[in-house]
């Protein structure tokens, strides 16, 4: 038996939910922190805005 003299090479892809889904959860963990900062130092920053629009976006009932 002889010894390879490459190795092989292992190819490994990740689903796109394997990103997606981490990605969305600290989006959400951000929402929330964010407006509760928010509210609790009454703060008019540009970020806690931003959290509060697309916060307010995603929540909408029609």
């Amino acid at each position: 038996m002889s010894a390879r003299t490459q190795p092989e090479q292992a190819v490994s892809r990740l689903p796109w939910w394997a990103i997606a889904l981490p990605s969305l959860a600290f989006a959400a963990l951000l929402l929330l922190a964010g407006s509760a900062d928010a509210h609790a130092a009454g703060g008019s920053g540009t970020l806690s805005q931003l959290f509060g629009l697309v916060r307010d976006a995603l929540t909408h009932q029609p």
